[in-house]
C-alpha cells in the first residue's frame, strides 16, 4: 500500500501512523478506489502525510485535507 511504502523512512509517532493510515483509507472509500497500485493512490498517500506533517491526528480531517488537495 502507499502510504506504508511511504512511511517507512518518516518518523511518526504510532498514533499519528495510525491516524493517517485511517485517514488514507477514508479517502480511497470516498473516491471509491479499490485499486491499490492506481498511481492516484500514492498521491493521496502524499496528501495525507503533508497533512499529518502540519499536526492533524483526526482521520476524517487528513481525508477532508487529501480531498482539498485533489480539488474535490
Amino acid at each position: 500500500m502507499a502510504i506504508y511504502r511511504l512511511l517507512r523512512d518518516a518518523v511518526f509517532p504510532p498514533d499519528a501512523v495510525s491516524a493517517m493510515v485511517a485517514g488514507f483509507e477514508a479517502t480511497l472509500r470516498e473516491l471509491k478506489l479499490t485499486d491499490r497500485d492506481d498511481p492516484i493512490t500514492e498521491l493521496i498517500a502524499r496528501l495525507i502525510i503533508d497533512c499529518a506533517k502540519d499536526g492533524e491526528r483526526d482521520p476524517l480531517k487528513l481525508r477532508d485535507c487529501a480531498m482539498e488537495g485533489l480539488g474535490a
